[in-house]
């Protein structure tokens, strides 16, 4: 639990050290971005070395009908980071919403707290959660002015929608060779 605790730690100070302390940030340069790179790197691998290791402690135990609930919002999550992808106009909801990925990731966080009670998933996905609206009150606090992009057309939606689907067996094949089963 110790390694998933530190990976939480470092990732949070790694993505907020720019919003926190802008002039030490600045002070670093380019430099910098390989430090952070390193930092967050180094994060998720103690992040999922520290998850896959945890004990098994329970705190509650989810009902089996939260699973349907948490895959259907997987596939929203994934839509909802996507959105963001092309360079012009943007797919819903990143046509109408400052921080897409940020939603996502809140969207993802909750998800897997619906369906994971034990204690170093509430920590993880809990932590990550926490850490996404906190992002948000950062960024909005630094930088409150954002217009909203345009619109995108159909065929950013089509490929929002393929791309989504590749995610969703890849996310869930990467989830079954771990041995864990998200349709079960």
């Amino acid at each position: 639990m110790t390694l998933l605790i530190l990976g939480l730690i470092l990732w949070i100070a790694a993505h907020y050290f720019k919003r926190l302390m802008p002039a030490q940030r600045a002070a670093i340069g380019n430099a910098g971005k390989g430090a952070i790179a390193i930092a967050i790197v180094a994060s998720l691998a103690l992040m999922i070395i520290g998850y896959r290791s945890a004990e098994i402690i329970d705190i509650w135990y989810p009902p089996a009908f939260l699973t349907g609930i948490n895959n259907l919002a997987m596939i929203f999550a994934l839509w909802v980071y996507g959105s963001s992808a092309a360079k012009e106009a943007k797919a819903w909801p990143a046509s109408k919403t400052r921080h897409p990925q940020l939603l996502a990731v809140k969207i993802w966080a909750a998800a897997h707290l619906l369906v994971n009670g034990d204690l170093a998933s509430i920590i993880l996905f809990g932590g990550m959660l926490a850490w996404a609206v906190g992002s948000v009150i950062l960024i909005n606090r630094a930088e409150p002015a954002w217009t909203a992009p345009a619109p995108a057309g159909r065929a950013t939606y089509i490929r929002l929608a393929v791309i989504s689907l590749v995610m969703l067996v890849v996310i869930s094949s990467i989830h079954i060779l771990l041995g864990v089963n998200p349709f079960s």
